[in-house]
């Protein structure tokens, strides 16, 4: 049955789909169903989307808020994200604030100026950025003598040990004496490596203690401005991360 059946399809006509008509070239080709079915299943699903967005519209919460409504902003058709005004206190300042009171930060700060104190004694401080270089003040009886002033002359030592403020020996001493110091390359390089440790050290140190100044200002300032009677305060200038901010008590005569 099945070979009369074949035998028997094989005199029919055969169905093709139509083609684009001659005078319809210049519209491209003729859709077929399949570029139909892509394009009804994209309409569906756009359909079904928008159906989901309505409903949500209408199921809102006029009251609703969250924060990411004032952070956020379309400028020019295109979203984006506002940026935030910078921190008034870093990361270490916040966790001080936080964590300690006025009394604990300034003994902490004093603490740290005592050893910035001390490696500075060990260090003699010679070419640090921020500090303040020692003057040797020479007073002259005239004019003359100031122009044809000679700093070697006058200090009896040598001209490569002008500039320094610490261990400047004069002729005399040096002639005498035998210079004593390290008396291999290995002891040069720790010499110098532990020199440098300790320049590190009083680098973060000192920027420690700096950081804990500010946080001692804040927290004074914080106090001042809890413990006031009468009007209150006006800030006058915003606190930062390198400062604490600054207020303005109404002047009060007093008795």
């Amino acid at each position: 049955m099945s070979s009369l059946r074949k035998a028997g399809k094989a005199g029919q006509q055969e169905h093709r789909e139509r083609s684009q008509l001659e005078s319809r070239k210049h519209l491209g080709e003729l859709e077929k169903k399949k570029d139909y079915k892509l394009r009804a299943d994209d309409y569906q699903k756009k359909k079904k989307k928008l159906h989901v967005l309505r409903k949500k519209a209408l199921d809102k919460n006029p009251d609703e808020f969250y924060f990411h409504m004032i952070n956020s902003g379309v400028k020019g058709g295109i979203h984006h994200e506002k940026t935030s005004e910078p921190t008034e206190e870093t990361l270490l300042q916040t966790k001080l604030m936080e964590g300690q009171d006025l009394r604990y930060v300034r003994f902490k700060r004093d603490v740290e100026r005592k050893k910035i104190d001390k490696l500075k004694s060990e260090l003699h401080l010679l070419d640090l950025p921020g500090v303040a270089r020692n003057v040797h003040t020479v007073f002259v009886d005239s004019k003359k003598e100031a122009k044809n002033f000679n700093p070697v002359k006058y200090l009896d030592t040598h001209p490569s040990l002008i500039d320094r403020t610490f261990n400047r020996p004069k002729l005399d001493t040096l002639k005498e004496q035998s210079v004593v110091g390290a008396q291999s390359k290995a002891d040069v390089t720790l010499a110098n490596r532990e020199r440098k440790g300790k320049y590190s050290e009083l680098m973060k140190r000192m920027d420690r203690e700096r950081e804990l100044t500010i946080v001692t200002n804040k927290l004074q300032v914080k106090k001042n401005v809890a413990e006031s009677k009468g009007e209150k305060p006006k800030r006058v200038l915003k606190g930062s991360s390198s400062r604490a901010p600054v207020y303005k008590w109404q002047y009060e005569r007093r008795r």
